[in-house]
């Protein structure tokens, strides 16, 4: 069958089928998910195990060795990393992109049941897994209202317990990082007088109260025709069940627990100060789903919030604040895409006007943009995709693109029809000629994008979108161009029934046209004039394209930070700081900005939130700003705020689009591994200082902290002592325990509400010094209370604040965020060669091994990845067009302008630098190299088709039919190109929200299309004349 007659034959069939692409493609618009960008999956599972009292030495002895040496050979793991703190251990495993999540989740559950033993009171390991590496997308701060006097922070349990099973439940959360609060408790505060005074021991307590808080199923007894379960049931109820438990009883003497100790409800000791615009409060992020949409999330999530609100959180006096979501950026971006959509195709319409000088022939090419870019929606909805700025741009990419083929069939249309033909002849003969051209130029375009799509790495997944979207747009646009453009022609010409004239040269616009016409065709026979012209034409434009490159070949960054409107600001603070300090940190904070709330203040944008966490763990403040676009202008601001803080250094970033973790954004990770901690530290410190003075305004954030030694009290138990007392050294750690922060002896379980742990404690009041403590009351047995000085000595020293491991070795790794005017390669080039080398000579590094991981490995891997893609893609391009040409020569000829086409895309690159805005080789803007092989082979395979054609078919001397095939190909050359061009140029020059995102890449295309477009004239008939001789001209 073929297809061309029978799309002229049958416009009914073919407007249906163009009715249905429309429909199906309108239907896969409106399910479509929209994100801020691609999802970037890269599969990650967490193992916490929590050992309260535990030191980071015991943590690592005990627990992560033993669980690392039997995770180390799960297949499919790329990475693993531990950290060893006080009272907790956990083990971040990173698998490669495309593991399967619930698979790998249970072999890790497996593999850490063949831990032999775990110390006691360790708690069960928590393994947990959303999938992927996910930042929450929503922030959110539990507050109390004006008239609640109670602090914030004892609502976490009810949080826990009644509100976050309905923000879990809301469709597309995956997980909720809640930060700050404390648990509610069910405290047993014993009096050591009392106890002696009965002749008890804090372990006898203990022990009793354990044995009496117990279920226990006895199993079922068959009692005639039923069956009845029995149990014994002993477990605490109320505080009455507690205060009543019997002691001691003597027959004369009944001693129950309220003799000896108050029971109430009360809260977990406080570590964690969380402030939010200076108020006290819990911080609650949002963790999405893959692929959730993050708008319908966002407005889902909005209105469950407000309905908490209204119905759950009013009678305790409490509130959900709304703090932070993507919405704004994502919608602007996102609008401002679709306007470059409709702008770009408003301009490739008015060029095609003014080229074709014919509001008929425009409106029938014109129609390949709505199809094509409509249709596209179908594709993408099959195969899983979302919509985003990426995904967007590609098919504001492919608006330039999609005419190109439509210009070339209309524009021999237009010609044949000038040679006095039939609509229907014209419409069939034309599209006939050029047929093979058209569908050798798509196939290419689509070959180059096949090895981006199966590209694994992590940069795999953000280009899949825009290889899908121009891969379905260009191939879309070859039906419409050799199916819906003859047909469309036929009907509406035939309408016009135009009389037959002789054939005249129908140019750009008449007369001026013509001129320019005839202007490179002059210059295209001078160069072409004999083989020196030719040669001289070839090494001229080879040399200049090869000098072009090297010279102006810049420096790589890995991905697009964007321009998200929220600064992260990382707090590095001596050791040791206790709950007070940190929260006077946070007060202070707020106090110095609180000029800046709301408004602009001496060339600072306005502060609209700020928040704080003061934590053990880590201290950090962030900041959003009243101006979507302009919160980066407030680093210098929080720079001068945490230097503010005496004794502290920090880091204050932009948070980035693509960024998982902490600091894990655009920055170089150097790690230090080794077995001697010390000469890690040391280690650690020289490279500190060495990057610092090399590279002096990168901001670097060591993990963990260079100052790794943490204030210590030991109570050194005098063994003879507690002998003598009848005491064991258990007995006597178990009673510090006590006097301490209280010990967990089991669970309270009331009636109706969730359980809540069950502590012992000597005290309502926390200790306040070791002196206090070393002085306090303890009872030992025989009736006698002494003081913990009389059974001890104390002595002050220093323990380790954490212990990091990164596949197994210790390591302290130094996060360099290098500063936007230095690229990311380059930074690392930096380090490596100048930094890590030149200690390394001075012997400073002996006994360590340095390595760099993080963003600079993937930039490292992804590079490399492109560079053989490139290849790969030139390789698919050649051997498609010798397919289609039957010839390894002619291709050989075509690829002649991908040299031309590179040092017009960094040309592009450095135009776009120079006038509009600062924009990195990114591994985005790397595409666009790709994008252009499969491009800007499509005019000189038109100049190679029609030359031969030319002589086979029309038996034409060799060089005129190469002089005759670029002139005629000429006019379809230059209007496909400045469509295209005019098409992608709004993507370049218009500025907003997530335009860093494509602007590289747009500039690249641009650039390399222009220049190559250009020269194309001149090279490939210079070329083609020396091999086109092999044709043979019949008679």
């Amino acid at each position: 069958m073929d297809p061309i007659r029978f799309s002229i034959e049958k416009p009914v069939t073919v407007i249906v089928g163009i009715i249905l692409v429309v429909l199906f493609g309108w239907i896969g618009l409106t399910s479509l998910p929209y994100q801020l960008s691609p999802s970037v999956i890269e599969p990650e599972i967490t193992v916490q195990t929590t050992w309260t009292g535990a030191t980071p030495y015991e943590i690592e002895r005990e627990i992560i060795e033993e669980q690392e040496k039997v995770l180390k050979g799960i297949p499919g793991l790329v990475e693993m990393e531990s950290t060893s703190s006080n009272s907790r251990g956990t083990i971040t495993l990173k698998f490669s992109i495309g593991t399967d999540v619930d698979g790998v989740l249970l072999r890790v559950s497996n593999k850490l049941d063949e831990v032999p033993a775990y110390p006691e009171n360790v708690d069960k390991p928590v393994i947990s897994a959303t999938g992927a590496a996910t930042s929450p997308v929503v922030w959110m701060v539990l507050r109390t209202r004006e008239g609640n006097s109670n602090s914030t922070y004892i609502y976490r349990t009810y949080f826990e317990n009644n509100i976050r099973q309905y923000l879990e439940r809301t469709e597309g959360v995956a997980d909720l990082f809640i930060g700050g609060g404390i648990a509610k408790e069910m405290h047993i505060i014993v009096k050591p007088e009392r106890l002696a005074a009965f002749g008890l021991t804090i372990t006898d307590l203990i022990n009793i109260l354990r044995t009496e808080n117990i279920n226990i199923s006895a199993g079922t007894l068959g009692v005639g025709r039923r069956d009845y379960r029995i149990r014994a049931v002993a477990e605490f109820k109320s505080p009455e069940d507690i205060e009543n438990i019997v002691l001691r009883s003597t027959g004369f003497q009944r001693i129950k627990v309220a003799d000896v100790a108050d029971v109430s409800f009360g809260y977990e000791k406080i570590n964690a100060a969380m402030l939010h615009m200076g108020q006290e409060g819990i911080a609650i992020g949002i963790k999405p789903e893959p692929n959730a949409n993050i708008l319908e999330l966002s407005d889902r999530l909005e209105a469950v919030v407000n309905w908490l609100t209204t119905e759950k959180l009013g009678s305790e006096k409490i509130f959900l604040d709304w703090v932070y979501d993507q919405r704004p950026y994502i919608r602007s971006a996102i609008s401002l895409v679709r306007q470059n959509i409709l702008l770009g195709g408003t301009l490739a319409v008015m060029v095609l006007l003014i080229f074709l000088r014919s509001f008929t022939s425009t409106i029938i090419v014109a129609t390949a943009i709505p199809i094509s870019i409509i249709g596209t929606f179908i594709f993408m909805n099959l195969l899983g995709r979302n919509l985003n700025v990426v995904s967007l741009a590609g098919i504001a990419f492919a608006v330039g693109m999609l005419i190109d083929s439509a210009i070339v069939v209309m524009e021999n249309i237009d010609r044949h029809r000038n040679m006095g033909k039939s609509a229907f002849k014209a419409a069939y003969e034309a599209t006939r000629e050029v047929w093979g051209a058209i569908l050798a130029s798509t196939l290419t375009t689509i070959a180059v994008f096949l090895p981006v799509v199966f590209m694994q790495e992590e940069a795999g997944q953000l280009f899949r979108d825009i290889a899908i979207a121009v891969t379905a747009a260009v191939g879309l646009s070859l039906f419409v161009s050799i199916s819906v453009i003859p047909m469309f022609s036929r009907q509406l010409f035939s309408f016009r029934q135009r009389k037959q004239r002789p054939a005249k040269s129908k140019s750009f616009w008449s007369s001026g046209g013509l001129l320019v016409e005839q202007g490179i065709m002059r210059l295209v026979r001078l160069v072409t004039q004999n083989w020196m012209t030719r040669v001289a034409t070839v090494l001229g434009l080879g040399i200049l394209s090869i000098y072009g490159a090297i010279l102006l070949m810049p420096k790589m960054e890995y991905l697009p930070q964007g321009n998200r409107n929220f600064i992260i600001n990382i707090l590095i603070p001596p050791p040791g700081l206790s709950f007070e300090e940190r929260k006077a940190i946070g007060e202070h904070i707020y106090r110095i900005n609180e000029p800046y709330f709301g408004k602009d203040s001496n060339g600072f944008p306005g502060i609209k939130q700020m928040f704080y966490v003061g934590a053990e763990q880590i201290m950090l403040f962030g900041v959003i700003s009243i101006h979507e676009q302009q919160a980066g202008k407030l680093i210098p601001l929080m720079m001068r705020t945490i230097y503010s803080i005496p004794g502290m250094y920090g880091i204050s970033l932009q948070a980035g689009v693509f960024q998982t973790s902490l600091g894990r954004g655009r920055s170089v990770e150097v790690d230090i591994s080794g077995d001697d901690l010390n000469r890690i530290v040391q280690a650690a410190g020289m490279l500190f200082g060495a990057i610092k003075k090399e590279i002096p305004e990168a901001q670097i954030r060591p993990v963990p902290s260079l100052e790794l030694m943490f204030p210590e009290v030991q109570i050194i138990p005098n063994r003879d002592r507690i002998k003598a007392a009848g005491m064991s050294a258990r007995d006597f750690g178990v009673a510090i325990d006590v006097l301490m922060d209280g010990r967990q002896i089991g669970e309270f379980k009331q009636e109706g509400q969730k359980k809540v742990d069950l502590v012992l404690k000597a005290s309502e009041k926390d200790i306040s010094t070791p002196e206090r403590l070393y002085e306090s009351l303890i009872a030992i047995p025989g009736g006698k209370v002494v003081p913990v000085s009389a059974l001890s000595r104390l002595e002050r020293t220093a323990g380790i604040t954490q212990i990091r491991h990164l596949e197994r070795q210790r390591t302290i790794t130094l996060q360099v965020t290098p500063p936007a005017s230095l690229p990311l390669q380059e930074a690392m080039e930096i380090i490596s060669s100048k930094v890590v080398t030149a200690l390394s000579k001075q012997g400073v590094l002996r006994g360590v091994d340095i390595g760099q991981s993080g963003v600079a490995d993937k930039l490292t891997q992804t590079r490399k990845s492109l560079q053989w893609n490139f290849i790969l893609a030139a390789a698919i391009a050649y051997l498609l067009m010798a397919a289609l040409f039957g010839n390894f020569i002619y291709p050989f000829i075509i690829m002649f302008t991908l040299p031309l086409a590179a040092v017009g895309g960094l040309l592009g690159l450095k135009m776009v630098n120079l006038l509009i805005a600062d924009q990195a080789l990114d591994i985005l803007t790397m595409l666009g190299f790709v994008i252009l092989i499969g491009v800007v082979v499509n005019n000189p395979i038109l100049i190679v088709h029609q030359s031969l054609n030319n002589v086979r078919i029309h038996n034409m001397p060799y060089r005129e039919a190469v002089l005759e095939s670029t002139r005629s190909r000429l006019r379809p050359i230059y209007m496909s190109a400045a469509t295209s061009i005019f098409g992608m140029l709004p993507l370049v020059l218009v500025p907003g929200p997530g335009s860093e995102f494509y602007r590289g890449l747009g500039s690249v295309v641009l650039g390399g299309l222009a220049v190559s477009t250009i020269f194309t004239i001149f090279i490939i008939p210079s070329l083609l004349m020396f091999v086109i001789r092999m044709e043979k001209i019949k008679g």
